[in-house]
């Protein structure tokens, strides 16, 4: 028989045998009389048995240390075999250097402490070919790389559920219910710490008073030992959660930011109990109830800011619906948007957003395309026509057939890539987390000397408080929150300008110098044709747009653009009989008139007589690059209009602004040079600044090409044929309207059109280091000036407690400077 007292056992078990894992009563109908390890399930046995026999006994010491919650071991026996399957794995899996691959969105059931953490992280040492196992403990998903040649995915599914942690791919409204679970707990936790200090306050003024007008001996002996029973409860059960971390850090051998903190309280907790015990002495226990409940409050503050930060990454997630309509043979239902399965049809009323991929069916309408595309200009659809989830229909009402659903839609896609790059860690919080490290140590000794020192000048009581006031004002908090945090709140102002930044270290390579590589089409230029020049009868534009608006060619796009607005001054000038034809140009009838718009080369099958002018004005426009179009009327060129690639607005001020900023800026495209170096020209960049006919493999020459191997390289692209390079430079950003593949490539996404955003990112990133650096300051500071305060005696416990959250809520506000500094 199992005894009670066994390391492993819940000291709550009161009569019969325990668990030897979980520490729950064993069942009567499962106690073996011979066995030396009892299990209320074949679950605790078959988790108690992988951990034995891993050499992974610590489990159950770091377990009960962090006081986790006892509950039986849940084994589902699944094989997990289609998690190996291409559609499971291309969905949630990808490959990475060395050939291993990653898969980043596993959650885990059973997930409820840091121990849970501890033995999951050591999955490695368990089944080989893992390489590393990484777990978000706050929502539960496990970051798993592997290499397929030693192990599948499967195998290790089944390995994490023999350990009590049924796998199942991430779901985004369980993560926000492990939240709301979270902060649950943090607010009892808070309450009850508030309760404690309160009461303890009171306990403290009738013993001050008390020593001032004089009080019985049973009383005071009797209100020291309640303040200590409520002290010591504050202390075990809300305090808990600073005495479990550092516990926690300390047995892996790691310093934390709790180990201070827990040697303020410990010391104040064993000198009060002792002074309860003697009846002499300051009990301390009103300040370190308070000091919880002040430190807590921090906390709650620093996790609600924090999860602001996050929510402002994922505002883009909020552009697709949570209901839509679907459209049934009874008629059309309202359902939720997760629901939807392909080839469902969805009906989107004016006004509302598409709730996921597909092609529409029923109906002509405009779609507002700018959060994916950048797009200002609402884009036509008609049947057969691709529409994507997030997007808004500002026409009439559609009919769409679901292509895609949820995460595989291509806004959400966006949005993973933007969420794995919140879990990164640049160098600069690397280093933060190195200082905090050697911080603690520092503390730890200064502590030490402090009460050495007032022992030996004036009394054990006094260097006691001397030391707590230490450890409480040394506490690295606001060291530890400094980076993080403004790395959050920077990705956030970014989302809130179109600007999609994946990976948080593209504020460091950004707020530096160094080469910039742009490419032409869709970066410098619009990356479409639009009018250039109009030579010609004014009225003729609007006439030619109107007969252009049958066709979806983009030449009929662009003059739509430029003239489509326009009215036409008489209503027999409308165009009639509109003709798309077949090599390339348009047949209408004008005011019982042919019209003809199309290339001169277009004209000339249909043998148009051009104007020495008209004709001219053709020729030149081709010998500058540009696209040339004829309009005649009754067999006579009347007009010739300009096409070309227009530059961005204000695109030749950025690109002076990042030379300012200290960027090397040179243009490198496909198109011919000629037409690179007028771009060039009229950005006002060098023509040795002007590469063309650069082929993909070139541009990707050209990323590596870096002689000094100091320097930053940022690729600025939008195309297929940018992608290597994007993936290859420092820093990838990809465009408005960018290909899939540049976007998945690309650091940055950045849906605003033009350059000008670049620069803002730039400011953001210089913004973003000095705030870093001017939270790092105030930190350090702080803790410089407290902590000499505190070993020379001029600040109490009380006092420390209440400077800690200060020094946190400072640096709190110094973080979000850098989105107040956005709106400047």
């Amino acid at each position: 028989m199992t005894a009670l007292a066994s390391s492993n056992l819940s000291p709550d078990v009161a009569n019969g045998v325990a668990c030897d894992h979980c520490g729950l009563p064993v069942p009567r109908g499962l106690f073996e009389p011979d066995a030396t390890v009892q299990f209320c399930c074949n679950g605790c046995r078959t988790v108690y048995d992988m951990i034995r026999s891993h050499g992974l006994d610590d489990y159950y010491r770091v377990r009960d240390t962090v006081d986790a919650p006892r509950q039986s071991a849940r084994t589902s026996g699944e094989r997990y075999q289609g998690f190996d399957s291409p559609a499971f794995q291309a969905e949630h899996c990808h490959a990475v250097a060395g050939g291993c691959y990653v898969c980043s969105d596993l959650r885990l059931e059973g997930v409820h402490c840091a121990a849970c953490m501890w033995l999951v992280e050591r999955l490695p040492k368990m089944l080989p070919g893992v390489a590393s196992v990484r777990l978000h403990l706050r929502d539960a998903v496990a970051r798993v790389i592997w290499n397929p040649q030693e192990t599948q995915l499967s195998s290790i599914a089944s390995t994490l559920d023999r350990l009590g942690y049924p796998s199942h791919p991430a779901r985004h409204a369980s993560a926000a219910e492990v939240r709301k679970r979270n902060e649950r707990t943090q607010l009892i936790r808070l309450g009850v710490a508030g309760a404690c200090a309160g009461n303890n306050m009171l306990l403290a003024i009738a013993l001050y008073a008390g020593e001032f007008s004089g009080i019985e001996g049973q009383y005071a002996t009797l209100l020291r030992a309640v303040s200590a029973g409520i002290g010591l409860l504050s202390l075990a059960w809300p305090g808990s959660v600073f005495f479990r971390g550092a516990w926690v850090a300390l047995r892996n051998r790691v310093a934390s930011l709790d180990v201070p903190i827990a040697l303020a309280l410990a010391a104040g907790g064993v000198a009060g109990l002792v002074n309860t015990i003697a009846g002499t002495g300051e009990i301390y226990f009103d300040s370190l109830s308070v000091l919880v409940f002040l430190l807590l409050v921090g906390r709650w503050f620093q996790a609600r800011q924090q999860r602001w930060a996050d929510e402002a990454v994922g505002l883009l997630g909020s552009f697709t619906p949570t209901m839509c309509r679907i459209v049934r043979d009874q008629g059309v239902a309202e359902v939720p948007t997760d629901s939807l399965t392909p080839d469902a049809i969805v009906e989107v009323r004016s006004g509302e957003l598409i709730p996921a991929d597909g092609v529409v069916t029923v109906g002509m309408s405009k779609v507002d395309r700018s959060l994916l595309s950048g797009e200002s200009v609402a884009v036509p659809v008609e049947p057969d026509d691709e529409v994507f989830a997030g997007t808004q229909n500002i026409g009439s009402t559609l009919h769409v057939r679901v292509t895609s659903t949820g995460s595989d839609t291509r806004v959400a896609r966006l949005m993973h890539l933007v969420n794995e790059g919140v879990r990164d860690k640049p160098a600069i919080v690397q280093f933060t987390d190195k200082a905090a490290m050697w911080f603690v140590t520092v503390v730890v000794a200064a502590a030490t000397a402090t009460f050495i020192g007032w022992s030996l000048a004036a009394t054990t009581s006094v260097a006691v408080s001397h030391t707590i006031a230490l450890l409480i004002v040394a506490c690295p908090c606001a060291l530890g929150l400094a980076t993080p945090l403004t790395m959050a709140v920077a990705i956030g102002v970014a989302a809130r300008r179109q600007m999609l930044v994946k990976n948080a270290s593209v504020f460091e390579a950004l707020a530096g110098t160094g080469r910039m590589l742009l490419d032409k089409t869709g970066t410098i230029t619009r990356g479409r044709p639009t009018v250039a020049e109009w030579v010609g009868p004014d009225w003729l534009g609007p006439v030619v747009a109107n007969a252009e608006s049958h066709s979806s060619h983009p030449v009929a796009r662009a003059l739509v653009e430029a003239y489509g607005d326009v009215a036409i001054d008489r209503a027999e000038r409308i165009p009639k009989d509109v003709e798309e034809l077949g090599d390339g140009g348009i047949r209408a009838m004008v005011d019982g008139r042919p019209l003809l718009v199309g290339s001169p080369r277009f004209l000339a099958s249909r043998r148009v007589t051009l104007k020495n002018s008209i004709g001219d004005k053709l020729a030149e426009f081709e010998s500058r690059g540009l696209t040339a179009i004829g309009i005649a009327l009754d067999g006579t060129a009347e007009a010739a209009c300009a096409l070309g690639d227009k530059i961005h607005a204000a695109a030749a001020d950025a690109i002076v602004g990042l030379a300012k900023q200290g960027w090397d800026v040179t243009i490198v495209s496909g198109d011919a040079q000629g037409v690179v170096h007028r771009v060039a020209s009229e950005v006002h960049l060098d023509e040795s600044r002007a590469l063309g006919g650069v082929l993909p493999e070139q541009k990707l020459e050209l990323v590596g090409d870096n002689a000094n191997g100091r320097q930053n390289t940022v690729m600025i692209g939008d195309g297929v044929n940018d992608a290597a390079a994007l993936a290859a430079a420092d820093v990838g950003i990809a465009v408005e309207g960018g290909a899939e593949a540049s976007l998945a490539a690309a650091d940055v996404y950045v849906a605003a059109p033009g350059l000008m955003p670049i620069v803002e990112l730039i400011e953001l990133a210089k913004r973003t280091k000095r705030v870093v650096r001017q939270n790092l300051v105030i930190a350090l500071g702080y803790n410089l000036i407290a902590v000499s305060l505190a070993a020379a005696g001029w600040i109490t416990p009380l006092i420390a407690a209440i400077l800690m959250p200060i020094s946190s809520a400072t640096v709190l506000a110094s973080a979000m400077s850098v989105a107040l500094g956005s709106r400047s």
